[in-house]
């Protein structure tokens, strides 16, 4: 993408911009996020030429709308597009977020509504969603990732996932191999993505979503709660729980910051009161004393 020394945003330089996020091989998702984001930032400059001053208006007018953490999101689009055109004076600072100590209960699923979900599953026939809800859960992919789950992967127990210009390497749970070989075999899929439609295209993040949400319904769980990527969320919990191990999670599921990570690693508000509880550092043998006896510490020290 040409440098502009031209500080007026028009639908020209955001095409330019569209071809190097796909040459910089951005995914479809995150290219269309970015470019509606500097789509509302172009109105708001309403053909003026874009300085500091004008950042930082937007940044306020977008924080009396938004939540922080969406500001940021549209600040980080707005930041690498000035960047990217050498504007590095406009950049604009994010707002600071102070990082949540508590696995948030209301949103987060949980292991039992889970179980819910595959129970759910199995009652209506729905063997197909049960199997890709699983397949996201016990190996912690994204919906995006589901695509490397083929007939190869599951015969020889890893599939090499590529995303965002990386590559690693994530293992079958051998029981989800073997169901997973049942159902190949049951459908008479020969080679391929295990998951796709009637069509034969990979499933995306809508048919996911949709059916998980009807199902969702069904098993009598907060439609909230129910999408795809909160079986990912899951994976993490349940992983760090059992290991302890960060770093090794991080590798896991792709992440290229702690950060990241750190996300999924908090527990819930019970789980910590549960963890101080047994820490033993509070002693209340003499206030139990006082209440048998009547007596106050001020009144034993007088």
């Amino acid at each position: 993408m040409r440098k502009t020394k031209s500080r007026v945003i028009y639908k020209k330089v955001l095409e330019d911009y569209r071809r190097t996020l796909i040459e910089e091989e951005k995914s479809g998702n995150t290219i269309e996020q970015y470019l509606r984001d500097l789509e509302g930032f172009m109105h708001f400059t309403n053909g003026k030429p874009v300085d500091k001053k004008m950042a930082v208006e937007y940044k306020m007018k977008l924080s009396k709308t938004y939540k922080p953490r969406s500001v940021n999101v549209k600040l980080c689009a707005i930041n690498g597009f000035f960047k990217r055109l050498g504007w590095y004076e406009c950049t604009v600072k994010l707002m600071k977020i102070q990082k949540d100590t508590f696995r948030p209960v209301d949103k987060v699923m949980t292991k039992e509504e889970y179980g819910m979900l595959l129970a759910a599953a199995k009652r209506l026939g729905k063997r197909r969603l049960s199997l890709v809800m699983q397949t996201l859960c016990s190996m912690g992919l994204r919906v995006s990732e589901l695509r490397f789950i083929t007939v190869k992967a599951v015969c020889q127990g890893y599939a090499d996932v590529t995303l965002k210009g990386k590559t690693r390497t994530v293992l079958l749970p051998e029981d989800l191999m073997v169901l997973l070989g049942e159902y190949i075999r049951d459908i008479g899929i020969s080679d391929g993505c295990v998951f796709v439609t009637r069509s034969g295209k990979a499933l995306d993040r809508s048919n996911i979503c949709h059916e998980m949400k009807a199902l969702g319904e069904k098993a009598g769980l907060k439609r909230s709660k129910i999408f795809p990527h909160n079986l990912r969320h899951l994976f993490a919990c349940v992983y760090y729980a059992e290991e302890k191990n960060a770093n090794h999670l991080a590798d896991i599921m792709g992440h290229s910051s702690l950060d990241t990570t750190r996300i999924y690693t908090q527990g819930s508000m019970e789980e910590e009161l549960m963890a101080l509880n047994k820490m033993g550092l509070v002693d209340l043998s003499d206030f139990r004393l006082e209440h048998k006896t009547g007596i106050r510490a001020k009144e034993k020290t007088a």
